[in-house]
């Protein structure tokens, strides 16, 4: 029986993360609660150990944020910026940097070749989705969120693998899909950077309007939201705070939408 509560590596994830000189300069590193739920439930119902079950969930989560951090970074710089954004811009690398080299510290005292193995691929994986999902022009917008699919999810969906609990992974990708789509979509909508949408507009392939490219991405999140409740439906018995937290998602996001078309 593992002793192993999400609420302890939450927060220790917290303390890992924490560096108090950074902090008084960039945004507090963002933990993803989604995948941490994810990662937390299918690992701690393993017969690993609780070292081994606590070293691989941080682990992960330190990839995943080291990776997060440095996409914060902004792509271009201008004359008329401040002397401060250029700091916070360089100090962002810098935190990305630090958590990277608290992956690549946490990963020596990991006893698992395979496992280190599977993080290291799953890290080229990302990079090269990123390139393709960025940078290539003429991409239709469903091979852009497959795209987006297969990157929101590649350390859950190879850690699952490496557990032999890759039951999960339909589930999860489309699950970390939607709830993608939907922060984007809110980005966008609250006039703040939202990196899909900066391609679809980027992209003349496109050419979409604003409330165009909004419907689109609105389909997608119905579409996809859709398929992982009839997936949780399915998901095994150890997988029911999951289960709960996606219907409440599901629940909330639909009665949001039915009030605001009434109130449109």
């Amino acid at each position: 029986m593992s002793n192993l509560s999400l609420n302890t590596i939450e927060k220790e994830l917290e303390e890992k993360l924490y560096h108090s000189y950074l902090n008084k300069f960039i945004q507090k590193p963002k933990i993803d609660k989604d995948k941490l739920l994810l990662l937390f439930t299918l690992i701690n119902h393993t017969s690993y150990s609780d070292k081994k079950k606590r070293s691989y969930i941080l682990t992960t989560m330190i990839v995943q944020i080291a990776l997060d951090t440095h996409d914060l970074v902004t792509q271009h710089s201008s004359e008329e910026e401040t002397d401060q954004i250029k700091k916070n811009r360089q100090l962002t690398v810098l935190a990305g940097d630090y958590f990277s080299g608290l992956y690549y510290y946490m990963l020596s005292q990991i006893d698992d070749v395979e496992m280190i193995s599977t993080l290291a691929s799953a890290i080229k994986e990302i990079n090269e989705l990123k390139m393709n999902l960025y940078y290539e022009s003429g991409q239709s917008l469903h091979a852009l969120v497959d795209r987006l699919k297969k990157l929101e999810s590649v350390l859950i969906v190879r850690v699952a693998q490496h557990a032999k609990k890759d039951s999960i992974n339909e589930f999860a990708q489309n699950w970390l899909l939607t709830k993608k789509l939907v922060q984007e979509k809110d980005l966008y909508t609250s006039k703040q950077q939202a990196s899909i949408f900066d391609v679809l507009f980027q992209d003349s392939f496109h050419r979409l309007q604003n409330h165009q490219a909004l419907q689109m991405i609105e389909t997608f999140i119905r579409k996809h939201l859709l398929i992982t409740e009839e997936l949780g439906r399915n998901l095994p018995v150890p997988f029911q705070s999951v289960k709960t937290s996606t219907q409440r998602f599901f629940n909330e996001y639909f009665s949001h939408n039915k009030l605001a078309m009434e109130e449109g």
